[in-house]
């Protein structure tokens, strides 16, 4: 058990598609336990299997800093069949990589998520037809706008794909606004990878927009796209397996952003 979330968690911490790939070249191992449950302990709320402490793969305790958020994890956990698959538990393999990794590395990866500051996908515009320039601008304007209304974040457009640098300033300001807690950043990582934006991440971990809103603008050029050519299989099963992945980290901010409430 310990070999199987070790391979998913090295190298492919921040990197929740990276991990389900190396999961499935690796033997599932047979489930083992009758009861997967929590406990309160100083570490937070542990996950349990027949009353034992779950460990991720470095051996610190499987442990939530928010009791919702342990039991969606223990529920993964109960809800393995024969094998236990960490395909199906993308809530687990973000709780490993977070306790394991990104506690440890809270600055490195706030720095890999403010790159995105410097080339946001909302930052690049398409020029024609005048529909989709619509649609991205009622998806994305809003968001460039509270950025600057609400911290100072003044950002520069761009059409088509050629990078154009933003200010210094602008960058600065939206990194200030990051969280600093390990759940949270490690949350931010996911929804910004995916969605190639971390201010589309911001606005949803400040409560700007929901996990729905933040999806659909993340996929405003995928879906006109869709929308004239379909969707081939393939596709739709790499669509379906980042948005597993999108709806856990969301869970998480939402868990973790209750916290003082």
């Amino acid at each position: 058990m310990r070999e199987l979330f070790d391979d998913v968690a090295g190298k492919s911490q921040l990197d929740p598609e990276e991990a389900v790939r190396r999961t499935t070249r690796t033997a599932l191992p047979k489930r083992f336990y009758t009861t997967a449950a929590i406990s309160e302990t100083p570490d937070g709320f542990a996950i349990t299997l027949d009353g034992r402490p779950v460990k991720t793969p470095t051996r610190n305790a499987l442990a939530a800093p928010r009791r919702e958020l342990a039991e969606a994890i223990a529920a993964e956990w109960q809800a393995q069949q024969e094998l236990i698959d960490p395909a199906t538990m993308p809530l687990t393999r973000l709780a490993n990589s977070v306790i394991d990794g990104v506690a440890r590395r809270i600055d490195e990866v706030t720095d890999d998520i403010a790159k995105y500051f410097g080339s946001d996908l909302l930052f690049y515009r398409a020029g024609h037809p005048d529909e989709l320039i619509a649609r991205e601008a009622q998806h994305w304007d809003p968001v460039l706008f509270w950025a600057a209304d609400e911290f100072g974040a003044h950002f520069i457009l761009a059409e088509g794909i050629i990078h154009v640098g933003q200010p210094d300033s602008a960058i600065a300001a939206a990194r200030g606004a990051l969280p600093r807690d390990p759940w949270s950043v490690g949350a931010l990582h996911v929804v910004t990878t995916i969605t190639g934006s971390a201010l589309l991440a911001l606005a949803l971990v400040k409560g700007r927009l929901d996990p729905d809103q933040v999806w659909a603008a993340a996929h405003v050029d995928e879906d006109w796209n869709i929308e004239r050519w379909g969707l081939d299989e393939e596709v739709a099963a790499r669509r379906a397996a980042r948005e597993v992945e999108f709806r856990a980290a969301a869970r998480v901010l939402a868990a973790v952003s209750s916290q003082g409430s």
